[in-house]
Formats: structure tokens, sequence, C-alpha cells
């Protein structure tokens, strides 16, 4: 993946930005085409991008550098991600990427991050992205991450997670450390941490999770770019 330009904002600047946007949706919607027909997102085929949902190629891309034991990471989940899936991702306008970042912390991330590169190679990474963050409460005080996710998925299926995470467990440890030493190299302090790219240009949001509104905002102004 090239290196992107990267650039702060500071979020009264992006708050300004969003309401601008919502000031010229309004002016325009009547002249907005017809979204293009849903489909269902699917993981892509290169191995490189197994924890995404969407279309490569769609105009905006949207990096999130999370921790699935975090609950700032689960709250942005419940409260922004799914709804930008829906809205955003299925209709081929956000190229949805997850990135590795588990802190030192929450001693069951890792273990968690393990699990969910395992189900992405097999085409279920949005399915456990789901069930990690849904059942989070379920899993993160002991660690019994397996037993708990084991009853969201089918027995032949989960297995395969297992048997994938217990016989690639160096390569998937690697992608890990990947992730974390991209936030690092982009000076990542916490999650979740969220990077928009669009027209070559990479921003990086307020830490911590951004609300769906602005973020729907600040979709659409860069849409209509």
């Amino acid at each position: 993946m090239k290196s992107l330009r990267v650039r702060q904002i500071g979020f009264l600047t992006f708050v300004a930005l969003c309401l601008a946007a919502s000031a010229a949706l309004a002016k325009q919607q009547a002249k907005a085409p017809a979204p293009a027909s849903a489909k269902a997102a699917a993981a892509p085929a290169n191995p490189n991008f197994v924890k995404a949902i969407g279309n490569p190629s769609a105009p905006i891309t949207m990096e999130v550098f999370g921790d699935f034991q975090c609950p700032a990471c689960r709250g942005f989940f419940e409260g922004s991600v799914k709804q930008v899936i829906d809205d955003y991702v299925i209709p081929g306008k956000v190229y949805l990427i997850h990135r590795d970042f588990p802190l030192d912390m929450h001693p069951y991330a890792r273990q968690a991050a393990r699990l969910a590169n395992a189900a992405a190679e097999f085409g279920q990474f949005e399915a456990i992205e789901r069930a990690l963050y849904d059942h989070q409460d379920e899993w993160s005080t002991k660690g019994n991450i397996d037993e708990v996710m084991a009853t969201y998925f089918p027995p032949t299926q989960f297995k395969k997670f297992q048997a994938f995470e217990s016989q690639h467990m160096s390569e998937i440890n690697a992608s890990i450390e990947r992730d974390r030493a991209m936030g690092v190299q982009r000076n990542v302090n916490q999650t979740p941490t969220i990077y928009i790219t669009a027209r070559g240009k990479t921003e990086a949001l307020p830490g911590g999770g951004v609300d769906y509104k602005l973020l729907k905002s600040y979709f659409d102004y860069l849409l209509r770019q």
C-alpha cells in the first residue's frame, strides 16, 4: 500500500467542516443521484486486506486502529462503525480497514486479535469483529475468548479458525506487529484511532472515536467534492 500523506486536524476544525458539509448536503439532496444498489460486503481476496470490509476502489477509505478489549473501541464500533457499514460500506462508498493495535493494558487483546486474524483468512472478519465487540463483557474479564466465541459460530467453522491460528501463530503475530508498527509510525497512542483517506489525502480524526452523525456529515462532504 502506498504511503499516504497524513496531516492532523483539530476537533473544532473537523466540526466546522462537518457543519458546512451538512449545509451543502441540504442544498443538493434534490439533485443527488440515487445510490447504487446495496450489495453484501465481502472480505477482499488480497491476503494483505483480509481484515477489511467493502470495495477497495471506494472513494473513501476508513482505517481504524483498534483493540478488541478496549471499551472505547467497542463503543465506537457499536455506535458508529455498524452504521458506517450499513450506510457507506455496503453501498460501495467507504472501504473499511481494521488495524490491530492491542494495548499493553489489555491482557487479552492480542489473543482476541489472533483469533480475528484467523477468522479473517476464511472471509469471516466482519462476523468475528461483531462477535468480539458485541460480547466483549463476556470474555474480557477472564480471557475465555474461544469458549465465548464458539457459541456464535458453527462448530466446524470455529474449529477451522482455531486450527489456522495454531498452525500459523508466527505469521499471525507478525501481521499484528506490522499493524502496530504502522500505528506507531503514525503516532497512534490510543484506541480507537481513525484515519480517513479521500482523493489521496489522509486525515487523522480526533482520538477516541467520533459520533456517527458527525462522521456521516464528513463522509457526505467528501463524497461531494
